[in-house]
Parts: C-alpha cells; sequence; structure tokens
C-alpha cells in the first residue's frame, strides 16, 4: 500500500528551530541533482479514469510548501505524469518499488535459480518549518530513502538508509515527473507514457551490495480506490492519492560482494501522497502488493489498533488486460497463522497470514523471517517488509510480491 512509513527523521527533530548553516555543512554526501528532461505533452485526467491523458512540461523544481495545508478529496482530477512527480504542499509522500530478481545468467532454463527480493523507497516529507523562515538552509523539506536485498538462501536481509534535507543538489525531487535523487541514489521515469520505464541506481558499499535496474511499464497505471483516493479511515479526510504499477518487467545487474549477477524478474511501484492518512486509533497497517502469476495484480490492506482490532481495509484486484475492482472495507479480513519475534527489537510480526478479498480467499507467506528493517536513522521507523508468495487454497504458489508490516515495534508516526 504505502512503502515503508517516515516516523520522525532525525532531521525533523531540529527542523523547527531550524538554525541557519553553512553551505558546506548543507554539501555533506554530494550528489547530482534533479535531473528531469524534456517530454512529449499530454493533458489532465479526470479521476474516474484508469489511465492518463495529457501531460505537462517536465522539468520544474521540487516547489515551497504552501501555507494552508491541503486536504486530500474524492474526485480531484489527477495529471500524468505530472502527479507521478513530487507534492511538496503535502505532508507526506513515498516511491516505493519491491519486486523479486533471479540470475538471468544461471543454468538452464529449467534449473534452480539465485533468487533475491528487493525493496527502493525515497520518501519525502514536509517539516514545520515556516515558509517564510529566513534562512534558506532551513529544511523545510526532507527525502529519506531505504533500499534493501533479501536474501532467501541466506536467510538474510542487507539494508541501508539515506537522509538530507532538500535542496544543494544533495536532495531534490521534481514536481513533473518522478524523478528522485539523494546523495547518490536515484530513482526516475523515463519514455512516454503507456511505453515508459523506471531506472534505478543505488550502491550500499557498507552492506555490500548495488542495484542498477530497469523496470519497465507492461500495464497501465493502476488508479487504487476511487480514481486514485484511496480512503484509510472511517473520517474522509484521513486518505491518500494512491497510484500503482504492478507486473514491471525488471532486468539489469545486482552487486553482491564483489560479484556481478545479471539479473531479471518482477517488479511492483507505489506512489502514495497524503496530509493526514493515520486516524488517532491507528499504530500501523499490513499490506500486500502481489505480481500475480497470470498477469493479474493484488492490493490488500487493514490499518490496525492498538489491540490489533482493523480499524479500516481496502484494497484492489485487477486481471490481466481488465479494469480494477476496489474492495470496500467489509470486504477485506486479515487472519494472522503465524508470527515470527525479532531477536534485535522483540518485536512480534505475523509473517503468515490468511487474506479474504473478493477475489477470493489466499494466503500470504514470507519467504523467510529475518525480514525487519531499522529505519530509525533516517525516517524513524522499525517495520517489517519482505518478499512473500501467495497461495490458494491448495498451497500452490500463484504470485510474488511483498508483505509489510508497520506498528508493531511502536506506533507509528507520520
Amino acid at each position: 500500500m504505502l512503502g515503508a512509513a517516515a516516523g520522525a527523521p532525525p532531521l525533523a527533530r531540529a527542523a523547527e528551530s531550524a538554525p541557519a548553516v553553512s553551505p558546506d555543512t548543507a554539501r555533506d554526501g554530494g550528489a547530482a541533482g534533479s535531473r528531469a528532461s524534456a517530454g512529449a505533452a499530454q493533458g489532465a485526467l479526470p479521476a474516474s479514469a484508469a489511465g492518463p491523458t495529457a501531460e505537462p512540461p517536465r522539468g520544474a523544481p521540487a516547489a515551497e510548501a504552501s501555507p494552508a495545508a491541503p486536504e486530500v478529496r474524492p474526485g480531484a482530477a489527477l495529471a500524468l505524469p505530472r502527479d507521478l512527480g513530487a507534492h511538496p504542499d503535502f505532508r507526506s509522500e513515498w516511491w516505493y518499488v519491491t519486486g523479486w530478481l533471479e540470475d538471468a545468467g544461471a543454468g538452464d532454463a529449467g534449473a534452480a535459480r539465485a533468487d533475491w527480493g528487493f525493496q527502493i523507497t525515497f520518501f519525502r516529507t514536509r517539516t514545520d518549518v515556516a515558509a517564510g523562515h529566513p534562512s534558506r538552509f532551513a529544511a523545510r523539506q526532507l527525502l529519506s530513502a531505504h533500499v534493501a536485498l533479501s536474501d532467501p538462501r541466506a536467510q538474510r536481509l542487507r539494508h541501508d538508509q539515506r537522509v538530507a534535507r532538500a535542496g544543494f543538489g544533495l536532495a531534490e525531487a521534481s514536481t513533473a515527473d518522478t524523478d528522485v535523487v539523494l546523495r547518490g541514489w536515484r530513482l526516475a521515469r523515463e519514455g512516454p507514457l503507456g511505453a515508459h520505464r523506471y531506472v534505478a541506481a543505488l550502491e550500499s558499499a557498507a552492506q555490500g551490495f548495488g542495484l542498477a535496474l530497469r523496470f519497465d511499464a507492461t500495464q497501465p497505471v493502476l488508479f487504487q480506490g476511487v480514481g486514485g483516493y484511496s480512503r484509510k479511515g472511517p473520517e474522509p479526510r484521513h486518505a491518500s492519492y494512491y497510484l500503482s504499477e504492478p507486473q514491471l518487467a525488471a532486468s539489469g545487474t545486482l552487486r553482491l560482494d564483489g560479484r556481478t549477477h545479471a539479473v531479471r524478474g518482477r517488479a511492483w511501484l507505489d506512489h502514495e501522497w497524503s496530509e493526514a492518512l493515520l486516524h488517532p486509533d491507528a499504530v500501523g497497517w499490513d499490506w500486500i502488493g502481489i505480481n500475480l502469476d497470470d498477469g493479474g495484480a493484488l492490493t490488500a490492506f487493514q490499518l490496525r489498533r492498538r489491540d490489533g482490532s482493523a480499524l479500516w481495509a481496502g484494497g484492489s484486484f485487477r486481471a490481466a488486460g481488465g479494469t480494477p475492482r476496489a474492495f470496500a472495507p467489509g470486504e477485506v479480513r486479515f487472519t494472522p497463522l503465524r508470527r515470527w519475534t525479532s531477536p534485535a527489537t522483540r518485536a512480534s510480526y505475523p509473517v503468515h497470514w490468511r487474506i479474504e478479498t473478493p477475489a477470493g480467499r489466499h494466503e500470504v507467506r514470507a519467504r523467510f523471517d529475518a525480514q525487519e528493517l531499522d529505519g530509525r536513522a533516517s525516517t524513524g521507523a522499525v517495520y517489517w517488509e519482505g518478499l512473500s508468495e501467495l497461495l490458494d487454497g491448495a498451497g500452490r504458489r500463484i504470485g510474488r510480491g511483498y508483505l509489510e508490516l508497520t506498528g508493531y515495534a511502536t506506533a507509528l508516526r507520520l
């Protein structure tokens, strides 16, 4: 649903006073700025439509936040690719790519291949620093990012994280299209809509891996909820604008412990932005995004209260070549079947679920348990994000994707 949550980033905790700093301090980390290129013209999209029409000029830099906080409203007209870019007036936003990869050069077609899962998430957060703050170094916008590699054979999750205030070439998010840069890590969209691709380049020397991947669109953008308005609670204001791109064809290279693998696989991209996503009674959420083996796409989520009961639920199903079917809150039910306790945080995560939706009754099972990510050095959140399989009633795998579990270590804050 949502990508890993942005909690209370370290920079945000000092942002309200925002003392002036020197340009040398602001430049720590040294990355290229946003590199949006010129694109073809396309136009505005009715909220009820399932695909794009026209496109404004590209290349606009991230804007300052407006004095009045915006609201997520049903019926808003979304436009592509503009709404694939940043929305700095809103409090929270993320671009989230997960998927699985196999070693494209290992063995015959019928032989067992090495496989991995990956997560790439860029977050943008509007802080409470006033738009009129006199210092141009004030942290009005923060960018953070997580990258993770799941290795089922080794039963190991490697992950890294970064955070910086927006600007100074360190951290940039274009408002015209997906083009997010953070201290050398980048995610950007290229090509005409419908025949486009995303490119991602992220290196983690500390964790011994790097990703240089391309994600080619094979299906139209999926507008979650009603025309992209995705409600997250009993009050309409607790909602997000939510776009997904399932069944992306992934290819590129994985560098792991000094060895480079040519890889291919499938990926899922979510882009979501909101002003007030979490209801006060919600402590976190459970979410799945599954690419079905037959080309379909299944999303399901629930927002949880402290006692574990569902406060709100939703999701969607789109058959290959079909139109999406959004789920009402009463149509989605999550039942935990098995839990795993993290030795690092003692948080207990349900890593095997029964999930009932109008698309059927399925089980979601983690490929391995230890896929907890500690993001306290960037977003402030500890969460579980893992490569998982979707099983049918007979226990057969019918899809692969990611399961996300937040609010189990501590209540989530956005």
